[in-house]
């Protein structure tokens, strides 16, 4: 728990403090990191934890407890006004998994894991870029279809998940890969810690903005987001024969906070953001504690082997 903390905090305030007051820093910094940090990060940190085909198998396992939940949320809105909005219930299950739930990763699981955080990873993006404009809009009766495929496939080609898997599936075929993935593992782990500061920045940023939308309660949504979502999780987990590693990574990716991909989707769409992005800011401040706390809960799950 103190590790995480350690690692994590104070790149999340030392860049909420320079986002808040210097904005215009976060986008010449943010878009090299994004187009070539993080991957080259990730292609070194996947060369170090291993590949293997369950990595496909986490996406698939994502994308179903991520739908499973949507069906909960949309159930449950009959009676939580709050939970009966497009964005919230969004919010209240797609996680910030790559500038988060990676880093959490790294800092409380073996290198096992990360392939199946990065899995999980590829399965949101996936789902979070091609449903997540469909269901905003879900009334609209000008569905833009070919646009949003664009949408989709722009979105992943651009996915630092996406840049880094392909980098390290080529890199893995070559006969230098394990020179490779011993010269990229501190440098991986040092871009890491530069996406929080750029995470911590577009954090200050949203705090900083005068937010304009109705006032409503974000309760329901936080406690989905940080508590329903990762238990269901958990039992989705442990019904499958997975090693105890695999059941803590996708528990710590599915209790990410909010992703900053939720408020850009509803801006895309011409929604107000003001919702998503407390919900955001709100999220990432208690998942502090929250994912610490997870992890401590899962603990016991470190030694339990596939089956």
């Amino acid at each position: 728990m103190l590790k995480l903390l350690w690692e994590m905090a104070p790149c999340l305030i030392g860049g909420a403090v320079i986002g808040r007051w210097r904005p215009q820093w976060i986008a010449p910094l943010a878009l090299p990191l994004v187009r070539f940090g993080v991957p080259v990060s990730l292609m070194g940190l996947l060369l170090h934890g291993g590949l293997n085909g369950s990595l496909f198998g986490m996406a698939l396992l994502s994308v179903t407890a991520i739908a499973l939940m949507m069906m909960i949320l949309h159930w449950l809105s009959t009676g939580i006004p709050a939970l009966g909005r497009a964005d919230l219930q969004l919010g209240s299950c797609i996680g910030n998994t790559a500038y988060f739930g990676i880093p959490a990763t790294l800092a409380l699981l073996p290198p096992e894991a990360l392939p199946v955080s990065i899995g999980y990873d590829l399965g949101a993006t996936l789902l979070v870029w091609s449903l997540g404009p469909l269901w905003l809009n879900r009334q609209s009766k000008t569905p833009r279809t070919g646009e949003r495929w664009r949408d989709l496939l722009g979105h992943l080609s651009a996915s630092p998940a996406t840049r880094g898997l392909l980098g390290a599936l080529i890199v893995k075929a070559t006969p230098w890969h394990e020179l490779i993935r011993d010269a990229l593992w501190l440098p991986s782990r040092a871009v890491i810690v530069l996406a929080l500061v750029v995470v911590g920045m577009r954090l200050g940023d949203i705090a900083a903005q005068k937010w304009k939308g109705p006032e409503i309660d974000l309760s329901a949504p936080l406690i989905c987001k940080l508590v329903v979502f990762p238990s269901l999780m958990l039992l989705i987990s442990l019904t499958f024969p997975l090693p105890g590693y695999a059941r803590q990574a996708l528990v710590l990716q599915a209790a990410a906070p909010t992703a900053i991909s939720v408020l850009l989707i509803a801006e895309s769409e011409q929604l107000n953001g003001a919702r998503p992005a407390q919900l955001i800011l709100i999220s990432t401040l208690a998942a502090l504690l929250s994912v610490p706390v997870w992890s401590l809960l899962i603990s016991p799950l470190s030694g339990t082997p596939g089956t």
